[in-house]
Parts: structure tokens; sequence; C-alpha cells
């Protein structure tokens, strides 16, 4: 029976602790309270081992714990203005109600005590079965919003006790009280919008003239305004907390949507009282996961009204807000905006801040993945707050933020610089090959990248980079290693005297056969051969073990992938420019036939290097020469050249054409000869001269 449901009492059990005796404290708790039998002493005891395990329950690092914190919008308590003296009850109801076909201020008072029950959550089931006093408060709203802002604000609060509760969303969307308070909304900010046109003429009138009494209607305007707008917040505080409870069916927000509440919302952005500003924020921030939204707010310029509230001393405001930018920040134009209002230095300052260091810093990582962005970070303090994090970690694993961040600026050749500054990169190289930590190697390999005074600085690393090049090293591990001695071409680094130290020679060979390791890593072990070639001992090394064939076989493997054929045209290009190694290269290997048929790739790099070796090649050996010259004509003219072997054919006859090129479809067949049989008329041809050089005239 009812009676009996309340029958319970709270024991409040402070002395639970990891350490605590559970069955010691379960009799304890048992001779305490008479409410519970001796027999129930073995259930006692389940429920407080089970309390001592959640309680001790350990989350992993401070910053993940704060991270799962979700900030919600405070609960609405009672209005400035709402509080009566009297007390509601629920048996007079039906008094409440009578007062709602009264004036203004009896529906005031009858509404408000209908509040006052309402906030009490055993109270709403019995409300909820009274349809005529919901019925009469849903009439009364309709009715009577814009006459009082006070009326509105109760009868909507009244709605809103039961949006609380998802069961009781039914009844809410029964009688259209979400359609309703967008209405109040929108009409709400319009009236905003002619206050602040009145208070604008008051305050220019009273700059025009300055006198007395235009001061004192100045003076009078703002204090009426500001009361104005203290009830108006009240109303869209709750009006809009309303609506946020009712977005829990994307169904209902999907019809938000379409009745503009993104552009609503947005302009609220721009009022001061903090507590409105946090539910905005948590509905915007709702919001933003779906795409159309995110479009929305990308139109209302929601990123320069957020902007003024980073930094602010309300930290829920704050943390909302930041959560809300790091949504908006997966757009690149968002993105844009974020650093056209001068986000990004305000978000380097919060990276000193503990509770809100981890999304500021995920919103940078977003920041520094554009390229035209990366450049910014060198006129704010990021780097050197990002390297201070860095050198904190220990032995600990580094946050993937922080490392994500660190491995995208170090992208940029002033950030590197920055990074590489005092002992900065003898400290990140220190703890890379002692952890064998492949993302901060992965950075280090970007810093190595630029061309400068940071590639000297890799020099007494070379060693240590190259001992970390073996089979039996984790695969990963080994390609940034080898990435980075790839990016190292420096003139000054004797590479044979590295080959042969560390033994480096077999191992790239043997990494060169298909399918002998994953791609990225046989990409890098060209490049590194390309890099090490540079060097003329080096190259006679390389050619002499036999590594050109397994070039080429590579080449015919890799041959759909652009750079690996690019990258190994460019070894056969550092090959043929070393006096040790262009004879075997052009005598020895099939190389140059390579070579040839590559000329004319679709990709212009690799045309590009295909050229320059080429040319190489035909200076220092004439038959190649000859060869990759006939190829050359052969491609540009093969057309002509077609043609003029079929007139050669038969000398006896001359041809001649018209000069009507844009008709070379009867003159040509699909495979670019004049058909033999003579079907194409001589009329259509000209002379030859002018096409080819062609000493022949007519007869």
């Amino acid at each position: 029976t009812r009676s009996e449901l309340r029958q319970w009492v709270k024991i409040r059990v402070k002395s639970l602790s990891p350490s605590t005796d559970v069955g010691a404290l379960a009799k304890k708790v048992v001779e305490e309270c008479k409410l519970i039998p001796p027999s129930r002493l073995p259930q006692v005891e389940q429920l407080l081992y089970y309390l001592q395990n959640r309680k001790s329950s350990p989350v992993e690092g401070k910053v993940e714990k704060k991270e799962k914190r979700t900030v919600k919008p405070r609960e609405l308590t009672p209005f400035e203005g709402l509080e009566l003296n009297e007390e509601a009850s629920i048996t007079r109801v039906d008094e409440y109600v009578e007062l709602l076909y009264e004036g203004i201020p009896e529906k005031i008072r009858g509404s408000a005590l209908i509040l006052q029950l309402a906030r009490n959550p055993d109270n709403l089931e019995e409300l909820l079965h009274n349809e005529a006093a919901l019925g009469a408060l849903a009439r009364v709203l309709r009715e009577d919003w814009k006459q009082s802002v006070e009326l509105a604000t109760i009868i909507i609060y009244i709605f809103f006790c039961f949006s609380s509760f998802s069961q009781f969303h039914g009844v809410v969307s029964h009688y259209k009280i979400g359609a309703l308070c967008m209405s109040v909304v929108e009409h709400e900010l319009k009236r905003h919008d002619v206050w602040c046109e009145e208070l604008r003429k008051k305050n220019k009138a009273y700059i025009l003239l300055s006198n007395g009494s235009l001061r004192r209607d100045q003076e009078k305007a703002l204090r009426k305004y500001q009361g104005l707008l203290a009830k108006q917040e009240q109303l869209l505080r709750v009006s809009l907390y309303l609506l946020l409870n009712l977005a829990e069916d994307t169904r209902t927000e999907l019809k938000m949507r379409n009745k503009n509440i993104v552009g609503l919302l947005v302009k609220v952005l721009d009022r001061d009282d903090e507590e409105l500003l946090v539910l905005v924020v948590s509905f915007l921030k709702k919001l933003s996961i779906f795409l159309e939204n995110k479009n929305d707010m990308a139109e209302v310029d929601t990123v320069e009204r957020l902007a003024r509230l980073v930094p602010c001393d309300h930290e829920d405001l704050l943390n909302l807000t930041l959560r809300l930018l790091l949504n908006l920040s997966f757009d690149s134009g968002l993105r844009a905006k974020m650093v056209e209002v001068g986000l990004l230095p305000k978000l380097t300052d919060l990276l000193g801040d503990e509770n809100n260091r981890q999304v500021a810093m995920r919103i940078l990582y977003h920041i520094s993945i554009d390229d035209r962005f990366k450049g910014m970070f060198v006129y704010t303090d990021c780097i050197p707050q990002l390297m201070q994090m860095l050198f904190e970690c220990g032995e600990e694993e580094i946050e993937a933020e922080l490392i994500s961040i660190c491995i995208n600026l170090a992208a940029n050749k002033r950030n590197a610089q920055l990074i590489c500054e005092g002992n900065g990169l003898k400290m990140l190289m220190k703890r890379a090959l002692k952890m064998k930590d492949c993302l901060l190697m992965k950075m280090i390999r970007n810093i190595s990248q630029h061309d400068g005074p940071t590639k000297a600085l890799f020099i007494d690393y070379v060693g240590d980079l190259a001992a970390e090049i073996r089979a039996e090293e984790e695969e990963e591990w080994v390609l940034e290693c080898l990435g980075t001695l790839a990016n190292l071409t420096i003139p000054d680094l004797d590479w044979e005297l590295v080959l042969k130290e560390y033994n480096l020679v077999p191992y790239l060979k043997d990494r060169l056969k298909p399918g002998s390791a994953e791609d990225d890593l046989i990409l890098e072990v060209v490049i590194m051969i390309g890099t090490v070639s540079m060097d003329d001992a080096c190259a006679a090394m390389l050619a002499k073990s036999g590594i050109i064939p397994a070039l080429i076989e590579l080449l015919n493997a890799q041959q759909e992938d652009d750079e690996f054929v690019c990258q190994i045209v460019y070894v056969f290009y550092q090959m043929v420019f070393h006096q040790a190694t262009r004879d075997v290269i052009i005598k020895d290997t099939q190389a140059p036939a390579y070579l040839i048929d590559l000329m004319h790739d679709k990709n212009a790099e690799i045309r590009k290097v295909c050229d320059n070796t080429l040319d190489i090649i035909a200076e220092y050996d004439e038959e190649w020469g000859g060869k990759i010259q006939s190829e050359k004509f052969r491609f540009h003219n093969n057309q002509w050249l077609e043609m003029v072997e079929s007139r050669q054919a038969d000398e006896s006859e001359t041809y001649l054409y018209d000069n009507d090129n844009d008709r070379t479809d009867l003159f040509y067949s699909a495979d670019g000869i004049t058909p033999a049989d003579g079907s194409v008329s001589p009329d259509f041809f000209s002379d030859l001269q002018a096409q080819n050089g062609d000493s022949h005239h007519t007869g």
C-alpha cells in the first residue's frame, strides 16, 4: 500500500572506505537501525560490499576524470518577484484554477500557487490527471503571454517542471507548449531590439544636446531597460530550458530547427546573464552534433559571438563554450573563423588551466591540421608550453592530443626552429630513443625535413638513428628512424662511413624485395637510398651490391604507385650523376630502357626527373642518346611521321591538301594513318613542308 511504501529511511555510511571491514560495519548498521531485522544481515553486508567497490573504483588519471564531468545548466529556482507568502496545497488545486478565469493579478497568483506544487515532483502525477488545470494553464498562456511577462514566466515554468521528466513530455507536446515557447522567444528578442534602439536614440540625443532634462530621461530609460531586461531574461531562460528538455527527442529537435532555433539561440549569446548563457551554450552544443545545425551556426556568426566568452570567470560557461567550439572546429571554414577572430592566443593561454587544458588542446589540434594556420602558432606562447608539457611527462606515456599537435606543428619550418631552441631537439631525441616512442620520433622526423639550421643539428644523432635500423626492431619504429635519416640531405655527412659502420647495405637491399615489409617502409628505404646516393662513394657501393636490379624489380611491382616510381627514378638520377656509377647503370642494367618508357608518364614530377636523368645519359652515351632522341621525336611527331612513311611508299604520287586543319578527321583513321585504299581525296592535302619541314615540292 501507499503507506507501506513510505516506510523507509536513508542510512548514510560515512566511514566506508577501501580498507573498511564490511562484516563489522554491517553488524553495526543492523544493531543501530531498528527497522532492519537481524535476519537481513547477509543482504546488508552484500550491499555494503557493492558500495565499497563502486566507491573505490579507480579512474585513470586526474585529467580523464575531469574530462568525464558533464556541465549542465543549473536547475531553475524561483525567480525574483515570483515568491508568495502563502503555501499551496494539492487539495486546493481547483481553487487555484478558478483564479485563472479572473484578471491578470489573480491569474499570476493562481498560477504561482500551482507552480509551488509543480516544483515538488511528488505532485506532478496528480497534476497530470487534472486536465482542467493543465488545460486552463495552456489557454491562459496562449491568450495572455504578451500581456504579462510574469504570467508567461510562471506558466511556462509549470510546464518546465513536467518537461524535466521524459515520461511527461507527452503532456507538454499535447498542449503545444514547445511551439508556443518558440513564439515567445522570437517575440521577446524582437522586443529587445526595439528597446535597444529606443535607448540608443536617447543616448544620442543626450550626447548631442547635453542638458539636464535629457540626462534624466536617459537615466530613467536605462533603469527601465534594465528592469525589463531582468524580467525578460527570466522568461527566456525558462522557455529555452523547456525547449532543451523537449529536444531529447530528435524529431522534436528537427521541428525546432525548422523554426530557426539556432538563429534565436545565437542572438541570445549577446546577453550578459551568465546563467542564461550557460543554458544557451549547452543547447547550441547539443544541436552542433548535427551537420545541418552546424551549417546554420556557420551562417549566423556563432564563432564571433562565442569568442568574447573565452576566457570568462564563470567556470561552467567557459567549459561549455570550449566544448561547443570543439564541435564546430571539425569544420575547416569555422576553424578559419576562429583564427580570424583571435581565438588562437586565447586558447593557448588556456593550456595552463588544468580544468580546460584538454578541450583547448583539442581545438588547437584541429587548427594545426591546416597548413595555412601552422605558422601562426609562432606568434603565440603555444610551442614553449607544449615543449614544457612534453618534458614534464617523464617516462609516462604522452597524451594523444599533446603529441598529435606537436607532430602537426613540427611540419612548419619556423615552428621546428622554435622547438629546437636551447636543448629542445636533444631532449626530444633522448626521450624518443629511450622510450622507443614512435609518435615522438614522427615529430622529430617532421623537424628533420626542413632545410636550414635545424637540419645541421641532426648530425650528432645520425649514429643513434642508424643503430635503430635493424630487422628485429618494430617496423613502425624503424620506419620513423629511417624516414628521419632519409631527410638528412647534409653535404658534410659521410654516408659511406655510416653505411659501413652499421652494415646498412644488406638491410636496405633485403627490404627492396616486394612484399618483404609494409609498402611505407619499403618506400622509405628507396628514399634513403636516394639520399645516400648523393655521395659518390655511397653510390658506387650501392651499385656494386646489386641494388639497381632490385630497384628495377620493385619498379615493375609498384608501377601503378606514382610515389614509388618517382623515388626510384630519383635514385637512377643520382646514380647517373656520378662518374663512378654512370657506366654501371647505363651499360650493365636496363634502367635507361625503363626511363624511356616513363618519359611520357602522366605525372609531371616523374616526367621531370626522367627528362633530367635521360639528358645526362644522352650526353655520355651516344647509342642511348640516339634512342632517347628518336623516342622523343617519335612521340611528339608520331602522326606526322606515320603520314610521311605512308607517302614515301609511293613516291611517284604527290599529295596536296587544303589548309582545312579543322577537318583532320577526314584524313586520319583511328590509328593515325591515312587509309591505304585511297578513299581520302587528295584535295584535302596541301604542302607538307609547313608541317614537317619536308623538302619535297609539288611537281
